[in-house]
C-alpha cells in the first residue's frame, strides 16, 4: 500500500516474514486434503496479529482498518490466496460489531480469547431464501426468561466446521410488525452448540481449505449476556462490520491478483517459444501491464476508503467501490496469469489456476457487483433507489 508510516511498514514486513514460512506446497496440500490451515492460523495468533484492531486495555493494539488492510493485503499476496485470508478473516475484523457495540464485560471476556486464537468464530448472517436481502431473514429469536430460543437456517457460513463461536443475526420481531425493514433484528455472539446446531459442508469451486456450510439451528438457547447491543438493533450493529469487510475483501483480491501477476511475469521471462522469451512479445506484455495498472488503481480506492473509515467519516461508497474494483482487477489479473502460462496455467503445479478459482469468490461475496453499482448510482449520482 502507499505512503506507509515506519510502523505500518513494520506490520507489512512482519506479516510477510510469517507468510514466507508457508510455501506453495503447504497451500496445495491444504486444498487437496480440504484441511483448514490451522498451522497458519495459529502462527498469526502467536505473533499477535489477531489483536490488531482490538482495544489496548483488552490486549490488542488499538489500530485501525488501514493497518488491518495492510495485514490482509500482505497475507493474500504471499501465495495463500483466499484460503489464507479466510482462515483469519473473522479474527482480524469480523468481530468488529462486538468491539463497537459490546459491553465492557463482554469485551473483557471474549477479546483476549479471540486474540490468542483460542476461539474460532463463524459468521451466521446469509440465509437460503434471503440472500443479499438481509432484512428478510427468517431465523427467529424468541424471548424467554434469561435469554432467547433461536431456530432457523444459515448458508455460506465459513469456518463453521472448526468454529466454537458464532456471530449470529436473527429476527426478534417479524418484519411486518416493524416500522422499517431494518428494525426488529437482534445480533448475538454465542457458543456454536453442536447439540442444537447442525453444520453441513458445501462442496465448492475453490478455497477448499476453508469450509463453507449450511447451518441448521434447532431451538438453541442463547443467554441475554450473549446479545450484542439492544434487542432489535442488530442490523445497525452489523453495519459497523460491513464497510471494513468490503475494504478488506478488496485488498485481498488485489493481493491475490498481484501474486498471480508476479508469477505470470516471471514465467514470461523464462518461457522461450520460437527462440525468444514470450515476455518480449507485446501480446503478452500489454495485458499484464494493464492488469498492473488496474490493481494499483483499485488499491488507491481501498486505501482511501480505509483512511475515511479510520477518521470516522462516511466511506460506504468508497468501500463498496473498492470491493468492486479490487475484485474485478484481481480476477482479471489471475485470469491473465493463467493465459500467460498457456497450457501450464491449467496445471496445479504453477498455482495460478488455484488463485483464479479462489479470487472469483471476491466478485460474488460479500455483496454482488450489481448491488454495488445500484448503491453507487444512488449514493454518488443521486439516482432513484432501484431495489
Amino acid at each position: 500500500m502507499f505512503g506507509l508510516t515506519p510502523e505500518q511498514r513494520a506490520i507489512r514486513d512482519g506479516v510477510a516474514a510469517l507468510c514466507r514460512r508457508f510455501g506453495d506446497e503447504y497451500w496445495s496440500e491444504c486444498e487437496r486434503a480440504e484441511r483448514f490451515p490451522t498451522e497458519f492460523n495459529q502462527a498469526m495468533a502467536a505473533d499477535g496479529w489477531f489483536g490488531l484492531t482490538a482495544p489496548e486495555r483488552h490486549g490488542g493494539a488499538g489500530l485501525g482498518i488501514k493497518e488491518a488492510a495492510i495485514v490482509m493485503h500482505t497475507v493474500a499476496s504471499h501465495g495463500g490466496g483466499m484460503a489464507a485470508a479466510s482462515s483469519i478473516h473473522m479474527n482480524i475484523f469480523g468481530f468488529h460489531p462486538v468491539l463497537v457495540h459490546g459491553t465492557d464485560e463482554q469485551r473483557a471476556a471474549w477479546v483476549p480469547r479471540l486474540i490468542a486464537g483460542e476461539d474460532q468464530v463463524c459468521f451466521g448472517v446469509t440465509e437460503p431464501d434471503a440472500g443479499l436481502d438481509t432484512t428478510s431473514i427468517t431465523t427467529v429469536a424468541r424471548k424467554v426468561p434469561g435469554g432467547y430460543r433461536v431456530t432457523g437456517r444459515k448458508i455460506w457460513t465459513s469456518t463453521a466446521q472448526v468454529a466454537n463461536r458464532i456471530l449470529l443475526l436473527t429476527r426478534s420481531t417479524p418484519k411486518a410488525e416493524c416500522r422499517r425493514p431494518t428494525e426488529g433484528m437482534t445480533l448475538f455472539y454465542t457458543d456454536l452448540d453442536r447439540s442444537r446446531i447442525e453444520v453441513r459442508r458445501i462442496p465448492k469451486h475453490g478455497r477448499a481449505a476453508v469450509d463453507s456450510n449450511a447451518v441448521f439451528i434447532d431451538d438453541l438457547f442463547i443467554p441475554d449476556a450473549h446479545r450484542i447491543g439492544a434487542e432489535g438493533a442488530g442490523f445497525r450493529c452489523l453495519l459497523d462490520g460491513l464497510n471494513p469487510e468490503r475494504i478488506l475483501v478488496a485488498v485481498e483480491a488485489i493481493g491475490i491478483g498481484q501474486d498471480a501477476l508476479t508469477r505470470a511475469a516471471a514465467y514470461a521471462k523464462e518461457r522461450v517459444v520460437f527462440g525468444r522469451a514470450i515476455g518480449r512479445n507485446q501480446g503478452i506484455q500489454h495485458p499484464l501491464a494493464e492488469c498492473w495498472l488496474n490493481l494499483e488503481a483499485a488499491l488507491l480506492m481501498a486505501e482511501r476508503a480505509a483512511d475515511l473509515y479510520d477518521r470516522g467519516e462516511p466511506c460506504a461508497t468508497e468501500a463498496n467501490g473498492a470491493k468492486f474494483l479490487g475484485a474485478r482487477a484481481g480476477h482479471q489479473a489471475c485470469l491473465q496469469a493463467v493465459l500467460t502460462h498457456g497450457g501450464m496455467g491449467y496445471a496445479k503445479e504453477f498455482q495460478v489456476e488455484r488463485l483464479l478459482r479462489e479470487v472469483l469468490l471476491c466478485r460474488i461475496a460479500p455483496v454482488t457487483e450489481q448491488m454495488i453499482l445500484s448503491f453507487v448510482a444512488e449514493k454518488a449520482l443521486g439516482l432513484p433507489k432501484s431495489y
